[in-house]
């Protein structure tokens, strides 16, 4: 018997220990992940990570309250958009130098393809070349080739440009994207179907006729990309840290068996 991510959901909600084990187990290390990627300079801050669980486990939370099951990729996606909400608002920083939105970058990428534009939107993600043609399967000198092409596009489009100005507009950027859903949005499943490979040609071409001008669905379609990157990259916490975030939640350690159902 395995235990699984649909069951934690539900045990998380009906605020069982089984459930918030699991999920501490599992998703403290994702957690950090993202804390360290987007913020630097916070990276190891046993703090932070605190008050972000403790923010998660209060009744008003609204990740566990989807009565719908959330295959592990899509919840870990709702994951990221509240961590990094949780953390940048307890981390204000300074406006863009330059700064730029969708209405002037959206025209200026459009002789790109979509996957041109899925490279670039990961460098407004904080990724280096090396990051985005993995997660992309390309090679890093293709997605170079394509950041400097941007690059050329976007600076004969504005008035003011740096070399930075995608990454230092990238949160912006990232919340007027996730605000610009329409009822012709792709659902998570038709973004995971592409990148396990179950979508025939013809079901990939209506996919990128929309999200190809849809900047929410590329933004979408990027985090799902990246989680499934971090997820692979992330081990699970020693029963020790688990135990210790237990204390911290005031979660009562489930029964034995519990872990050894998880370990097999």
């Amino acid at each position: 018997m395995i235990y699984t991510c649909y069951e934690m959901i539900r045990d998380c909600r009906a605020d069982k220990p089984e459930g918030w084990s699991y999920f501490l187990a599992q998703y403290v290390p994702v957690i950090r992940a993202l804390v360290a990627h987007y913020f630097p300079e916070r990276a190891g801050d046993a703090a932070l990570v605190e008050r972000v669980l403790a923010a998660l486990r209060q009744p008003e939370s609204s990740l566990f309250q989807s009565l719908d099951p959330a295959p592990e990729r899509t919840f870990v996606a709702g994951l990221r958009q509240r961590v990094l909400a949780a953390v940048e608002a307890d981390h204000a920083g300074a406006a863009p130098a330059v700064p730029i939105d969708l209405e002037v970058l959206g025209p200026a990428l459009e002789p790109l393809t979509l996957t041109e534009k899925l490279a670039v939107w990961f460098e407004t993600m904080g990724y280096t070349v090396a990051d985005a043609a993995r997660m992309l399967r390309m090679s890093a000198q293709t997605a170079e080739k394509i950041r400097s092409r941007a690059a050329e596009l976007v600076r004969g489009s504005v008035d003011a440009w740096s070399r930075t100005l995608l990454a230092d507009n990238g949160p912006p950027l990232g919340r007027e994207a996730a605000g610009l859903s329409t009822k012709d949005c792709l659902p998570p499943k038709a973004f995971l179907d592409i990148i396990d490979g179950r979508t025939n040609w013809r079901g990939r071409e209506e996919m990128e006729r929309h999200v190809k001008t849809c900047w929410h669905c590329i933004d979408h379609f990027c985090r799902l990309l990246e989680v499934v990157d971090v997820m692979r990259a992330s081990q699970p916490l020693a029963e020790a840290e688990v135990e210790k975030y237990q204390r911290l939640l005031g979660i009562e350690p489930p029964k034995r068996s519990f872990w050894k159902k998880l370990a097999g």
